[in-house]
């Protein structure tokens, strides 16, 4: 038997790949399947089954591809009402795989069908648990994702995770492996551990929410302190749900290279988003106007939902050379299938072309030290609340990217502001959305925060970020 886990770290998103005497499942697939197709073929394996946890919100499985291609059968868990064939399984069920057998344990909370499976091995021992977004480590799964769809409120939902927890995985043995959906960075939990794997028994030691005196502080602990999730997530909901087109077919269209002539009339006929997924360094000294700048050298796709969050808006793509096969398949992984093309040779062909530029007005953190010395000055932070409440510059304003559409209508166009996130990739994000609905009186600071920590600009004590969230 082999178990292994294929983590995505721009996601923060756990799949598993599990063989055993010739067979093989796996559990939460990837968009593109293509890598699991070929090392099923190397290993002469047959995949026998693709378990579903629930039906995701923060990416779009492979599942249906996976199964189009290989024939095996999708299984979800009681209650789930896919709009594809699968096998909708009874709680308890057991499905064999080689010398090995899967449980199914129906876990409703985090929504109505979410479900773990129980790995057996050849010795009949219970040996691993892929909890998906049910119990996480450090953290459980948010409650507040499916209301709409069970029509129930987030306490009510928490109340059924309680049960779920309680009364079917804590009782299960310590030693049994943890291999959760999700790790820390995802947005489905709130204090999720940086480690992917753990023991059920030190989970049980160290997760606050399997430590809690009764249901009614589950429940409060649990809802405490939720973000709004990403406006995407109901999208790739219902991707997950009712099927979408194929990745091969997605692939095909968005790698269509563009001459920059091809590019600005598709740009203009088609009303579609110029995406540059440069690095902001690279961005800021110059880009096409109106383009929106998330790189991909950070948490992209996530950026990308978070930001754009309509996964039907069409794309135009420029990238590095080389990068665009892997930015239509990282957009993909997020529901954003409507990448129409690339711009071929880059921001410097349209350059070359004669065409239009833009830039952003960026200067260092010592520039900012020198142009704010005794003056009075607008400042906007847009990092996390978490990252402001730590440590910040005095006076600054918190105003998060993530809800950017939110705070720019309140963006006064004759008032001057500085601007800086972490590190420069966020806030070059901001300056180009600012830039592309027409605000361009600010000055973003290149380096973020973590150089403005090294210049004598008055900032507050620094408090542990970890001590606020768990407030």
């Amino acid at each position: 038997m082999k178990i292994e886990q294929i983590y995505t770290g721009c996601l923060a998103q756990g799949a598993y790949y599990i063989t055993s005497a010739g067979e093989a499942a796996i559990i939460d697939p990837l968009r593109e399947t293509q890598p699991y197709i070929d090392r099923l073929r190397e290993e002469q394996v047959q995949l026998k089954y693709i378990f579903e946890t629930h039906f995701h919100a923060d990416f779009v499985s492979g599942h249906i591809d996976l199964s189009r291609k290989t024939q095996a059968p999708i299984v979800y868990g009681p209650t789930a009402r896919p709009e594809f064939e699968a096998i909708i399984a009874a709680d308890g069920q057991l499905f064999e795989i080689g010398n090995i057998k899967i449980k199914v344990l129906h876990t409703p909370g985090h929504t109505l069908e979410s479900t773990c499976y129980l790995l057996i091995d050849e010795n009949g021992v219970e040996t691993a648990l892929f909890s998906g977004d049910t119990l996480f480590l450090g953290d459980v799964g948010r409650p507040d994702l499916a209301q709409k769809g069970a029509q129930m409120t987030q306490e009510e939902l928490a109340g059924m995770l309680y049960e779920s927890l309680y009364h079917k995985i804590l009782p299960l043995h310590d030693d049994i492996t943890v291999y959760p959906a999700h790790g820390a960075g995802s947005a489905c939990g709130k204090n999720m551990q940086k480690e992917t794997v753990d023991t059920l028994g030190n989970q049980k030691k160290t997760n606050y929410a399997l430590n809690q005196k009764d249901k009614e502080s589950f429940i409060k602990e649990v809802t405490d302190g939720l973000l709004p999730p990403p406006a995407y997530f109901g999208m790739n909901v219902m991707m997950n749900k009712k099927g979408y087109h194929s990745f091969d077919e997605v692939l095909s269209q968005g790698l269509n290279a563009l001459v920059p002539e091809q590019f600005e009339e598709i740009a203009e006929a088609s009303g579609a988003l110029i995406l540059d997924v440069r690095n902001n360094s690279t961005f800021a000294k110059g880009f096409i106007p109106q383009a929106v700048n998330i790189g991909l050298d950070g948490d992209f796709a996530p950026w990308v939902g978070a930001l754009i969050a309509d996964v039907n808006q069409p794309i135009l793509l420029v990238t590095e050379k080389g990068k665009e096969e892997e930015t239509v398949t990282r957009l993909s992984r997020v529901g954003f299938d409507h990448v129409l093309g690339f711009l071929e040779g880059g921001f410097n062909a349209w350059k070359k072309a004669g065409k239009e530029t833009d830039s952003v007005n960026r200067i260092s953190a010592e520039q900012f030290e020198k142009e704010i010395s005794g003056k009075k000055v607008k400042i906007i932070d847009i990092r996390r609340e978490s990252e402001y409440h730590a440590e910040h510059i005095h006076e600054a304003y918190s105003k998060p990217v993530a809800y950017i559409n939110e705070w720019i209508h309140d963006v006064q166009p004759q008032e001057h502001f500085y601007m800086h996130c972490g590190s420069g990739y966020r806030s070059t994000m901001a300056a180009s959305i600012l830039q592309a609905r027409g605000y361009r009186n600010f000055t973003e600071i290149e380096g973020g925060f973590k150089a403005i920590a090294f210049t004598s600009v008055p900032k507050s004590n620094f408090v542990c970020q970890t001590k606020i969230l768990n407030k």
